[in-house]
């Protein structure tokens, strides 16, 4: 009689050789996977999350040594031959990663990377193999299998190409399907539609799937059971009922916490440290009458930034002799006032970011108007541009994209200073970024460091230190917090209050995460294909939604057990 177990780790410790030194990354950690179970595998970044799903495909880079034992189908791992691991890799065992981008080759044709799969595992021949991939696309609901086959990965967007990911991973029926954060920058929406893909594979197919997420309210509406993780140890292993409604450890209580609330507006979020801690853990509530009071002073001053029937066109080739017109921002209007957090929020592809880098002069608008204090900027010519971009800044997604790796990060602080000749000398500029690294929670030591030495966590609080070095009043967040773990995501924008209260900061918070912009705006606009679907208080649209596409929104968002 077979196990009931698919897969088994027992007492799996991993370490590192790094610099003639021994660094432990997994310690004593065993569990196991049933047949058609899915199991969840939490915890913040650098947890031992991910090095363990490597772990099981035989992948640890070659300065990891493992001890210990992972049975698959009852047989172990370690004791199968390069070759042998390779056969299971895809066929038996396969993988959806976070990032389809960087999983997928840019130089080819979507269609032919799933049907490489199908040359490596199986005898079909290749006019079975096309038919079997586009067979696939439909069974992972991508909208136009023939154009999917012939798209290059460019083409397709962030939900149709973890969709074509996602169908690599299904093409020979794998036992064991390993999902390594696959929606972590996907909108809410296509989040909700890749879940609902997963659970109905793991119906048709019978698998087994290791689900790996930081975030718990996702997790729990798919797993049947869940191990939490913490530096590389097992915190908390249970049904998922009995982590989430009665969690033992105090750092899965913590985890829970950290997320922002849908139903009351706290004036801080706690953070994994601040729970712990227990001293420095507050539930103080912001009162609807504080908010309103708060709103009416906001109010009565005169806008900030107004925003008038902006446009913006992109032309695209649709075919011989053809030009495509698409309205990326479409007669979009609104005011946004000193002190102020304008929330901006809406699917992919609905213009948020085209919005943006409009207001920031880095499109050209092509009607409308924009006025910044008063001043039509959409008139303004190249050196008052300039001027103006010391007002307007820019916090990004990625922070270690927008980051230069051959300057240290104190060397990527000063160049916007030098740039706009604040300051007097290198001495007092220096001064200066030494200040503001203290103000985002780093220090002196990390000033000659490079932005590979630091985690995500960090490099985004480098990246609002670079930004608020010029002094801006306001201050655009294009998914600055989308790609951290719920508690430096806690930290992100805990700091980002702190500065606009202190500095007198004005935001416009771009984001898909409908709890997170709610969390940090006054008011909120919902964009929908370049237009504005719904604006007005951010906690009254939650709320009592006007629009059917802000409810569909609202009803994506994970909410949890």
């Amino acid at each position: 009689m077979s196990s009931p177990n698919l897969l088994s780790v027992k007492n799996l410790s991993i370490t590192f050789a790094v610099d003639n030194t021994q660094r432990r990354v997994i310690e004593d950690l065993s569990f196991t996977i049933r047949r058609k179970e899915i199991l969840g595998v939490v915890g913040e970044s650098g947890s031992g999350k991910s090095i363990t799903s490597l772990a099981v495909l035989g992948l640890l880079p070659k300065n990891a040594t493992a001890s210990g034992e992972i049975l698959f189908n009852g047989v172990a791992l370690s004791q199968l031959s390069s070759k042998q691991l390779s056969d299971i890799r895809g066929n038996e065992i396969a993988m959806i990663f976070q990032e389809p981008m960087s999983s997928l080759n840019p130089s080819m044709r979507c269609g032919k990377q799933v049907a490489e799969i199908l040359q490596r595992h199986t005898e079909l021949k290749p006019k079975e193999i096309k038919k079997e991939v586009l067979s696939l696309f439909k069974k992972v609901q991508l909208p136009d299998p023939d154009r999917a086959y012939t798209a290059y990965p460019h083409e397709l967007s962030g939900g149709q190409k973890q969709r074509v990911v996602i169908a690599i991973a299904i093409a020979c029926k794998p036992k064991l399907l390993i999902a390594d954060e696959p929606t972590t920058a996907l909108d809410v929406t296509v989040q909700k539609e890749i879940i609902e893909l997963l659970k109905s594979l793991q119906l048709e197919y019978q698998m087994s799937i290791l689900f790996i997420s930081h975030d718990l309210a996702l997790v729990s509406e798919i797993v049947d059971t869940v191990l939490v993780m913490y530096q590389g140890k097992m915190i908390e292993y249970g049904s998922v009922q009995e982590v989430f409604k009665n969690p033992k450890a105090e750092y899965t209580r913590a985890l829970l916490y950290a997320r922002p609330s849908l139903d009351q507006r706290l004036k801080k979020l706690p953070t994994i440290k601040d729970y712990l801690k227990k001293s420095t853990y507050t539930t103080d509530i912001v009162s609807t009458a504080a908010r309103k009071e708060r709103h009416a002073s906001l109010y009565a001053q005169p806008p900030l930034l107004e925003v008038v029937a902006l446009e913006k066109w992109f032309t695209s080739n649709d075919g011989w002799f053809r030009k495509k017109v698409v309205k990326a921002v479409n007669k979009v209007s609104f005011s946004l006032y000193e002190g102020e957090t304008l929330g901006l929020v809406g699917e992919s592809g609905c213009g948020k970011s085209t919005l943006g880098n409009t207001i920031l002069q880095l499109h050209r608008a092509d009607a409308g108007e924009i006025f910044y204090k008063g001043k039509d900027i959409t008139k303004l010519s190249s050196s008052e541009l300039r001027l103006l971009r010391r007002e307007i800044q820019l916090i990004f997604q990625d922070p270690f994209a927008s980051l230069n790796p051959r300057l240290t990060i104190g060397e990527a602080i000063i160049e916007p200073m030098r740039a706009h000749n604040l300051y007097e000398n290198a001495t007092q500029r220096k001064i200066k970024t030494l200040e503001l690294l203290e103000r985002v929670g780093l220090d002196a030591s990390h000033f000659d460091r490079y932005p590979h030495e630091f985690s995500g966590g960090q490099r985004q609080r480098i990246g609002i230190a670079r930004t608020i070095a010029l002094s801006p009043k306001l201050i655009i967040c294009d998914e600055s917090v989308s790609a951290l773990d719920i508690s430096v995501q806690a930290q992100v924008l805990n700091l980002l209050n702190e500065l606009k209260d202190n500095f007198g900061f004005s935001y416009i918070f771009i984001s898909h995460d409908l709890a997170v912009v709610k969390y940090m705006s006054d008011q909120l606009v919902v964009m929908n294909n370049g237009k504005v679907e719904e604006i007005g208080d951010a906690d009254a649209i939650y709320k009592n939604p006007t629009k059917e596409y802000t409810k569909k929104l609202i009803n994506a968002i994970p909410k949890g057990i």
